[in-house]
């Protein structure tokens, strides 16, 4: 495949580049406005459940033993008369999740068609393939990093439960798992394609976090799974389905550059599941510049439930402050050059975002590059590691109003996460 040719930045606004671009149709899949998580067992049927409830089975266990949980719209709250073990935990379904956590993360410049892309994103003349990043990568280490980790996540899959892709990007050609695993929560179909209208709200965020996983390991494989809507929100349902189903589908790590400002305890459950696999989970910490972070990065403090599986992640800029718009706690554990980006856009575009959803991913290919090598430490040290091999932006005084609250150290090192992890 041809490497990307680099083309002007486009002058026109975005919004005007809508005149040759109509806007996509938007399809939905209904939506309840509760979502219980239900136990059930093996004599219990889904036509049994749904009638107890007075729902809707949105998904069933399979293979189950024992007790199991199965997901149930309902249109109102149970009645009280049903009793708590019987409803299972019932909580509001709609728009709860965002893109990057309560602010839909910002999208900047952007410039013309991608003719190609190439799993190895370096130019012989040492020149990244999309040029708007080399300070970035150059700040994390990433060309030092790819010659570490020859296999460039290879074998690993990723997937990014997102507002999906624009599937056909020429920048995602043999990135992408087989089409038979590809899942649209949001519109309950197979198709998880970007939807909306460029430069508006959410359209293009699941595309740009994305193309970072690809420009971070490029070897891997992403599997695009979609659970929010052109608006950037979504519903509890489609996160929690989507979750489960990149398990069973044999991801191995899980970025949600997503969040709420309150913890959905059914979210919080599936996660569980998950990480107990040995699934690793990267959240965003969310962009509303506040002493918290968004859910469900806020519970990577719960190491007891969840392992060493959840990392949550914030932003910084090119100097290694704090992102303006990044949240911030001393339970953060790592951050990452979250501003001005540049990944694929829909329509061949490519273009630049901002939030703490752009460092995410990083994270997220990182831990897949690792993933790719043999490791010298065990799997579920890998986040730990992370954290603790990051840059100081502590250092000399910097952002001594955030000390301690970006990171367990602070920025990522990926010459340094893969020093402490792969055998070289």
């Amino acid at each position: 495949m041809k490497p990307l040719i680099p083309t002007a930045l486009l002058t026109a606004s975005l919004l005007a580049a809508c005149s040759s671009n109509p806007v996509t149709p938007v399809t939905q899949a209904a939506r309840p406005a509760f979502v219980s998580a239900v136990q059930v067992t093996a004599s219990d049927t889904p036509a049994s459940v749904a009638q107890r409830l007075g729902g809707t089975i949105l998904s069933w266990p399979t293979d189950c033993t024992g007790s199991c949980t199965a997901l149930v719209g309902l249109a109102e709250r149970p009645a009280a008369t049903l009793g708590a073990q019987s409803a299972g935990t019932v909580e509001a379904n709609r728009d709860v999740f965002s893109g990057g956590g309560s602010m839909t993360a910002v999208m900047g410049g952007s410039r013309s068609y991608i003719i190609g892309y190439s799993q190895t994103p370096w130019r012989s003349s040492g020149e990244h393939a999309i040029p708007e990043n080399a300070p970035l990568w150059q700040k994390i280490g990433l060309e030092q990093a790819h010659s570490m980790a020859p296999k460039l996540g290879a074998g690993v899959t990723v997937a990014v439960i997102d507002s999906g892709i624009d599937l056909t990007h020429p920048a995602f050609q043999d990135s992408l798992t087989d089409a038979s695993s590809w899942k649209d929560f949001y519109g309950a179909d197979n198709l998880p394609q970007e939807e909306g209208e460029i430069g508006v709200g959410g359209y293009g965020h699941g595309t740009n976090v994305a193309g970072i996983v690809m420009q971070i390991a490029p070897a891997a494989k992403i599997l695009p799974l979609r659970v929010l809507g052109p608006d950037g929100s979504g519903d509890v349902a489609g996160v929690a389905q989507a979750i489960l189903y990149a398990a069973d589908q044999g991801a191995k790590v899980i970025n949600l550059s997503l969040g709420s400002d309150e913890n959905s305890s059914i979210v919080e459950d599936v996660i569980r599941q998950v990480t107990a696999r040995g699934v690793y989970v990267v959240a965003s910490a969310g962009n509303a510049n506040q002493n918290s972070l968004s859910y469900p990065a806020a519970l990577a403090t719960k190491k007891g439930s969840f392992g060493e599986y959840l990392l949550s992640v914030g932003s910084t800029d090119l100097s290694d402050l704090k992102s303006s718009f990044s949240n911030y706690a001393t339970s953060l554990e790592i951050v990452g050059p979250g501003e001005n980006v540049y990944s694929p856009y829909p329509d061949g575009r490519v273009a630049g975002w901002s939030g703490t959803s752009m460092a995410a991913p990083m994270m997220a290919g990182g831990l897949a590059l690792a993933l790719g090598q043999r490791l010298k430490v065990s799997g579920k040290d890998l986040t730990k590691k992370m954290a603790e091999s990051a840059f100081d932006v502590y250092n000399n005084g910097a952002n001594e109003a955030y000390k301690d609250m970006l990171g367990v150290k602070g920025r990522v090192d990926l010459v340094e996460f893969l020093k402490d992890t792969t055998q070289q």
